[in-house]
């Protein structure tokens, strides 16, 4: 869809649509009371009847409003005045784009951004308004005979004092490369195993590298990943037919001597558990068990769309853990690329096994940090639900620098301890690690068995189990954490 940004005002824009907010206590927005004014009190009169209401998200779109220009009004609930915090704006702006997206409107013109929102300016507002619009708006019918279609279009952000500035349009930039990026996330981890295989995901990061030449990618096979000693990672795909992939696109498009953010996302196409199978019931959602991965293209793909002067490198350990007649068993001993050995304990606890490859192999690139992203644990769920992602690291300014991102961006972390006391948990009698520990801090345990690997740079871990799916009706992928990944970089590498 197209974003905009023009000088108008409510109730004179020509237009399908104008979108406008209204408050709890029978209260307009300053875009809602132009429009009030000119139709001689019609808003208001709905409002008092029942008719248009202000919960958080609510959309009521009202048609012949009398006098003015737009063919219909968009009336969007937004609570209390003067309390909208950064997620009543997400719902808000989500819930507009579900109404319009049913509406028939082709064009909107949206004064939502100009009402007043906790903690965020006017450029954040337009940024998460079209990163929220994009989300409501994204569908996957691919596989669908029957698609439905929406007739919107382009969405408008008026402004009703003055003409927007140049940060308003760098806002629309941002925020519509955050979208694209979310939106590629969403739909790799949506597809099918049987199509989104480690060979698939191979083929959509060299066509990244086609739309942007700005990233340059490579990707490692069997042969390759054995000669470097990627025993761990290999085990994982052993029982397979899909061979496994380690897939490096590097964008270098900052400092020549600046060191890279490097961004290692887990790839398991489809995780059935292995010789440890998982129950039958919702095993199809396992073939979102690369969002990790996914993200990590996402993130590139938004970065280079905004030609960002940063350096950046992602690294995705792709492979199927399916329980073939060459599957690791329970009790294997493996050795990884850091020369560590590992007792296979639980075949099941596979992603840990093919990152710890691909974060010794990050160490040639002499990172600024290293940040993996796995659906690693649903110990994780069960510890933070599905709001925050799990965060774990080893470097203090690293981790409260994706804190703070998280906050700006909406897209939220929670830090759990990686204490020393835990590491006893993956002692193993026949190798020096096991790939699993008891059922205590199952989680922390993981991410404890990875800090092992990222002892020679600044290291954060993020848990997203539990942020980067929904089950139930609405299930589908959600491209988190694309925007918190995405606004740790501007923030800090750029």
């Amino acid at each position: 869809m197209d974003y905009a940004v023009k000088a108008a005002q409510a109730d004179s824009v020509k237009t399908d649509c104008v979108i406008v907010g209204i408050f709890e206590k029978n209260d307009l927005s300053a875009a809602a009371r132009q429009i009030d004014r000119r139709s001689n009190g019609f808003l208001s009169r709905l409002l008092k009847q029942g008719d248009i209401i202000a919960r958080v998200g609510s959309g009521k779109i009202i048609h012949n409003v009398p006098n003015i220009g737009a063919a219909r009004v968009l009336a969007v609930g937004c609570g209390a005045a003067g309390k909208i915090t950064a997620g009543d704006y997400q719902a808000i702006c989500s819930g507009a784009a579900q109404s319009l997206k049913s509406s028939g409107a082709a064009e909107a013109v949206s004064f939502l951004h100009e009402i007043e929102v906790q903690g965020l300016d006017q450029e954040r507002k337009l940024r998460q308004a079209v990163i929220h619009s994009e989300e409501a708006l994204y569908r996957f019918d691919k596989y669908k005979q029957q698609q439905n279609k929406s007739r919107l279009q382009k969405l408008v952000f008026g402004f009703s004092a003055g003409k927007p500035d140049r940060a308003s349009a760098r806002a629309l930039v941002t925020g519509s490369a955050i979208a694209h990026g979310m939106s590629l996330t969403r739909n790799l981890g949506d597809l099918p195993a049987n199509v989104c295989t480690p060979s698939y995901l191979a083929q959509r990061a060299r066509a990244l590298s086609k739309r942007y030449p700005s990233v340059k990618t490579t990707v490692l096979e069997t042969a390759q990943m054995r000669k470097l000693g990627m025993g761990s990672l290999l085990a994982v795909a052993q029982g397979s037919k899909q061979p496994p992939k380690l897939i490096i696109m590097q964008y270098r498009q900052g400092n020549p001597g600046a060191k890279p953010v490097v961004l290692v996302g887990k790839g398991i196409t489809f995780d059935t558990g292995g010789i440890s199978i998982k129950p039958a019931q919702g095993m199809e959602e396992m073939k979102f068990d690369m969002c990790g991965a996914a993200s990590v293209i996402g993130t590139m793909a938004a970065c280079a769309q905004m030609k960002l002067r940063a350096n950046l490198i992602g690294v995705i350990a792709a492979a199927e853990n399916m329980p073939g007649g060459g599957a690791t068993r329970p009790g294997d001993i493996v050795t990884s690329m850091s020369g560590r050995t590992i007792e296979i304990i639980n075949t099941d606890a596979e992603g840990r096994l093919v990152l710890c490859d691909a974060l010794t192999y990050v160490e040639r690139y002499q990172p600024a940090a290293v940040i993996d992203i796995a659906t690693l644990t649903g110990a994780c769920v069960i510890a933070l639900g599905r709001f925050p992602s799990g965060l774990f690291g080893n470097n203090s300014e690293l981790i409260e620098a994706l804190k703070s991102a998280g906050q700006r961006s909406w897209d939220r972390v929670w830090e759990l301890p990686l204490w020393s006391e835990y590491k006893p948990l993956l002692n193993s009698s026949f190798a020096d690690l096991a790939n699993v520990g008891n059922r205590d801090g199952g989680a922390i345990t993981a991410a404890t068995f990875l800090a092992h690997f990222t002892e020679k740079y600044p290291w954060a871990h993020l848990d997203i189990a539990g942020t980067a799916w929904k089950s139930g009706s609405d299930k589908g992928a959600t491209g988190r954490p694309v925007p918190l990944l995405t606004e740790y970089i501007l923030s800090n590498h750029t």
